[in-house]
């Protein structure tokens, strides 16, 4: 499969929609179209004109002004079709997400691995996303290599989702060195986001 870079870095909202569509309606064959950007309203914005296009496409965090997006797009886009859609502002709201297991429920354990997975991905899919997703005890499994989850937590953060796992907690799973996406917290600021949240779920 082809391999087109879109380089936006820089760039301010229209343009990297623009130069993301323009890469689309240019392609004479099935490709990924790897987009960088350096803020996450870009990723947003260039997520929902994939999802418009209904374009799979995921997103990473590299380092704190650089995110990437991939596209895997089977043919170019249609020039007649709709244009890019308009700027829009952040997604995130004031919902914090607290994830204390890496299971959904209770009862069966490969059920509830199930769940909590499928709830994730929902979670990364809705058009309001968490301020932060906290993740302590079990849950802080969730967040390290070998993870199913690991695609959706990364998308929603180079969405700007803040991403932390509680330290004690990896560290009594023996998964410090494990952590593969965002940081570490301790239960002072666990505290501190959950009391200051306009909204908690905890799944």
């Amino acid at each position: 499969m082809e391999q087109i870079l879109v380089n936006a870095l820089g760039e301010q909202c229209p343009i990297p929609v623009v130069k993301t569509l323009k890469a689309l309606q240019a392609l004479t064959g099935p490709a990924c179209v790897e987009v960088h950007v350096d803020n996450e309203t870009a990723v947003q914005n260039v997520t929902r004109l994939a999802a418009n296009k209904q374009i799979p496409v995921r997103s990473e965090k590299l380092e704190e002004n650089h995110f990437v997006l991939y596209l895997d797009a089977e043919k170019a886009t249609e020039a007649s079709q709709p244009e890019a859609p308009a700027c829009q502002p952040d997604r995130r709201g004031d919902l914090v997400v607290a994830v204390t297991s890496d299971a959904m429920g209770h009862g069966s354990e490969e059920l509830g691995r199930t769940l909590m997975k499928g709830f994730l991905y929902a979670l990364s899919q809705q058009e309001e996303l968490p301020a932060t997703i906290l993740f302590y005890n079990g849950g802080a499994k969730l967040t390290t290599q070998g993870s199913l989850s690991l695609e959706d937590l990364k998308s929603m953060e180079a969405q700007g989702v803040q991403i932390l796992t509680c330290g004690a907690c990896l560290n009594y799973y023996g998964l410090t060195e494990r952590l593969a996406v965002g940081g570490v917290t301790n239960m002072y600021a666990i505290v501190e986001t959950l009391t200051k949240a306009g909204r908690v779920v905890k799944p």
